[in-house]
């Protein structure tokens, strides 16, 4: 997804300067990096519109909507760096952008989302457990997927999908080893542990007998004690 995105130079600075602009109804913002090779690296200092920098993060790609910056004269591809929020209005009190070159591969993190209903929770009733919510990818600016869908249709109980098992893509690769477990579907925790506890048990000899036999050696005993107590008495 791609989002325009106006902006107004900054020309003074400051905690100040910064509060007389959220009062004028804008956000301060900070540009950083350089789109093309030789062009200047410094920070541009800008503000923007917050009603249409909410639309783009509560977008489906959210934070990785490739966003044309439109400042002036020049028109730069952005991604959303970093963004801060009042903690009570939830009001976006300042971001972050940096500029991309649209030829130069980036590294990106992206959600992951499942596709299906697992028949290890549905006939078997397991959980579906997300190991991983996100992954790291490679990828061109203009191919940034909104996330990387994971099939979880034919999982049973103890089956799982790690990175090896997406899909190959022919416009990004992930960039985490593909033995990492990104969802799988395992048992309630209470049955684990009564199954657990089934495997581990040895089984119980009956104490019965011997209860029986220790019962016996007494009574002997007794009759004993008493047969000496009468001999004595004649």
């Amino acid at each position: 997804m791609e989002a325009t995105l106006e902006a107004n130079r900054r020309e003074t600075l400051g905690k100040n300067e910064a509060r007389r602009t959220r009062r004028a109804g804008r956000v301060p913002a900070v540009v950083y990096g350089a789109a093309t090779e030789g062009a200047s690296r410094e920070a541009t200092s800008i503000d923007v519109d917050p009603k249409a920098l909410l639309r783009i993060l509560h977008s489906d790609s959210g934070a990785n909507t490739l966003i044309s910056l439109k400042l002036g004269d020049a028109n730069d591809k952005v991604l959303v760096r970093d963004y801060l929020l009042d903690p009570v209005t939830h009001a976006i009190l300042h971001a972050d952008f940096y500029r991309v070159a649209m030829d130069k591969l980036l590294q990106i993190t992206v959600p992951v989302v499942v596709k299906g209903e697992a028949k290890g929770v549905k006939l078997q009733g397991g959980i579906l457990e997300f190991v991983r919510r996100e992954i790291e990818i490679e990828c061109l600016p203009s191919d940034i997927p909104e996330h990387v869908e994971v099939d979880v249709t034919e999982l049973m109980v103890h089956d799982g999908v790690r990175v090896r098992d997406i899909a190959q893509q022919s416009k990004w690769k992930p960039l985490i080893d593909g033995d990492t477990m990104l969802v799988h579907v395992i048992l309630p925790k209470a049955e684990e542990s009564a199954a657990a506890a089934d495997a581990t048990a040895a089984p119980t000899a009956t104490s019965e007998p011997e209860v029986l036999k220790k019962g016996k050696k007494d009574e002997d005993a007794d009759k004993k004690d008493d047969k000496k107590k009468d001999d004595k008495k004649k």
